[in-house]
């Protein structure tokens, strides 16, 4: 969940009313929030850097408030106080509107041009004018900008936004894409021009905008936006332009943002403008930016209707179409009865693009009528649950596993290729391996088809632990499997080494009968169990045997092949059993 830091004594100002913190930590609570912790600015530096560095940092009271991560409304100081008082029925939710340029002017034109398609094809934009800012309104700007790009923009990767002083630059603004050698500005807080190749290596040091650099260093053509003069007003999504920054005097405000996906954009830019649109002159009116191929203008309303009925069922209360319609009006949902019976129609404000399903309403009602107000009552239907059969398997086993001396490890479920195949000495193409379609990393590739690559590089993570080292684990891989409707499914399985100066596969041997003792399954070919000589790339020639339960193969176990001890950088002699234990159900 996002976190917001916003300064108390300049929360309680706007919101009206001083509380106490255990006052406003119910209040958030009412509202569906979480006052995490109550803090300053002192005592963050002196905890994460020492007493030292703290002295003469701000003694200011902060608190910082967790946000549900679709709440984008709720992500500055300006979304949070409207939020609550509408809630507390203080105010009214405000009515956003988009106006056109004052005295007949033509409205400011982005053209986007056809290069940007490959890199960065959507833009959107808007004009707040004449808005007032204070240091901290335009500190709560320029956090509100970080907060979207670590959460809807996913680090700038989806939409980057780009702010300008209008009254520094001159429409029309073509964004398009260029040779990063024939892309040449002054970038913000910069002393002098570069070209972009240029500014990518200048900010591979920079602890904040290296972070970003991957997204486009790679890309023949950079995205860029220019005025009619050619002056750059951004080079999205990496830095802004010099020319055009905003500072605490700017009156008006540009607001672009450049994208791989339009409706994240809107979204975007619609937080941004409704936001701050109450410092303009016109509070809550934002002037509409012709975007060329895409349009992107709209401040988006629009209406849902649900019936009274709906929501006191899910809920669990029993209120008049008149009374939830007022509950949602608190939650900056306007509503109110239509004329059909007990029918209540929804006015959803784009601050809330986290309103997506019926469901999304009842939780507002939900929230507005207090959890703590509904009447507690036994649910008509009686259920008895019981433990899934192959979970209770699963623990009754660890608990005898780890008895017999093995201990137990967790490991990832996703690996690299290598890890299933070469290391293992098989073919990937033969694994019926799980490809991610875009992996993040290397070691991070495919989902598991054996737990054995897990436990071995835990092993080898733990080589100057006394010897031996004796691990197993029981949990899903995951197979191709064309039946399935989704073209995979798990399978649970057990898998446990022995890792010692010797192979010890007597050890391993007797942990099968064990294992086979406390499921009450003899040894016998047709309704027990039993070994027999086989022959698998990951073990070694001659020491390696298939298990079989009622005639069908459940497993294998044997000394390893010296090549994948090796593989896993292990120097001596490893035994291993790899079991499928859904057979046993």
């Amino acid at each position: 969940m996002p976190t917001v830091s916003v300064k108390r004594d300049l929360l309680f100002e706007a919101l009206g009313q001083t509380y106490t913190d255990e006052e406003f930590d119910e209040l958030c609570f009412e509202f569906g929030l979480e006052l995490d912790e109550i803090t300053s600015e002192k005592d963050i530096i002196s905890r994460e850097q020492g007493d030292d560095k703290a002295k003469g940092a701000s003694d200011v009271v902060l608190y910082k408030i967790d946000v549900p991560a679709n709440r984008y409304d709720l992500l500055c100081l300006e979304g949070l106080v409207r939020g609550l008082q509408v809630f507390k029925e203080k105010s009214d939710a405000p009515l956003y509107k988009r106006v056109s340029p004052a005295d007949g002017a033509e409205p400011q034109r982005l053209v986007i041009t056809e290069e940007t398609q490959s890199v960065r094809p959507h833009a959107v934009a808007a004009v707040l004018r004449n808005i007032k800012f204070t240091q901290e309104r335009y500190d709560s700007f320029i956090e509100l900008q970080e907060k979207l790009h670590q959460n809807i923009c996913r680090k700038r990767t989806l939409v980057a936004i780009g702010t300008h002083d209008l009254d520094t630059i001159s429409g029309p603004f073509t964004y398009t894409a260029k040779a990063p050698s024939d892309i040449r500005f002054k970038p913000l807080s910069q002393s002098k021009e570069f070209t972009a190749a240029e500014l990518m290596t200048h900010y591979k040091t920079d602890s904040h905008l290296r972070h970003y650099l991957h997204i486009i260093e790679n890309e023949p053509l950079y995205p860029v936006i220019y005025d009619s003069n050619g002056v750059v007003l951004s080079m999205p999504p990496i830095i802004n332009g010099d020319h055009s920054k905003i500072s605490l005097n700017t009156k008006n405000v540009f607001i672009e943002c450049t994208a791989t996906d339009l409706t994240k954009a809107k979204i975007t830019l619609d937080m941004m403008v409704t936001m701050f649109s109450e410092y303009c002159q016109e509070p809550f009116t934002v002037e509409a930016a012709e975007v060329v191929c895409p349009d992107g203008r709209e401040l988006a309303y629009r209406t849902e209707t649900l019936s009274g009925e709906f929501i006191n069922k899910k809920v669990g209360i029993n209120e008049s179409a008149e009374s939830i319609a007022q509950l949602l009006t608190r939650m900056c949902l306007r509503s109110e009865v239509t004329g059909e019976p007990n029918q209540i129609q929804v006015e959803i404000p784009p601050t809330r693009s986290d309103v997506i399903h019926a469901c999304d309403i009842m939780e507002d009602a939900a929230i507005a009528y207090g959890f703590n107000n509904i009447v507690q009552s036994t649910p008509q239907t009686y259920t008895v649950a019981n433990q899934f059969p192959l979970n209770k398997l699963t623990e009754l086993l660890r608990q005898d596993i780890a008895a017999a001396g093995f201990t137990e490890a967790l490991t990832f479920a996703l690996c690299s290729k290598e890890d299933i195949a070469d290391k293992l000495r098989k073919n990937i193409k033969k694994t019926k391996a799980v490809h991610i379609a875009n992996p993040k990393t290397a070691e991070f590739q495919v989902a598991r088809t054996c737990l054995l690559p897990g436990l071995l590089k835990t092993i080898a993570a733990n080589r100057k632990m006394p010897l031996p080292l004796k691990l197993f684990e029981i949990s899903d891989v995951v197979l191709k499997d064309e039946t399935k409707d989704v073209g995979a499914c798990n399978n649970r399985r057990l898998c446990a080494v022995f890792y010692n100066k010797s192979p010890g596969f007597e050890v391993i041997h007797g942990l099968l009968d064990r294992i086979m003792q406390l499921l009450d399954i003899k040894p016998g070919s047709e309704n027990g169990y039993h070994i027999q000589a086989a022959e698998d790339s990951t073990f070694f020639p001659g020491r390696c045997a298939e298990i079989f339960l009622a005639g069908k193969s459940i497993g294998h176990l044997g000394v390893l092949h010296p090549d994948v001890i090796s593989q896993f950088e292990l120097t001596m002699p490893c035994s291993a059993i790899d079991l499928n234990i859904e057979p046993f159900l």
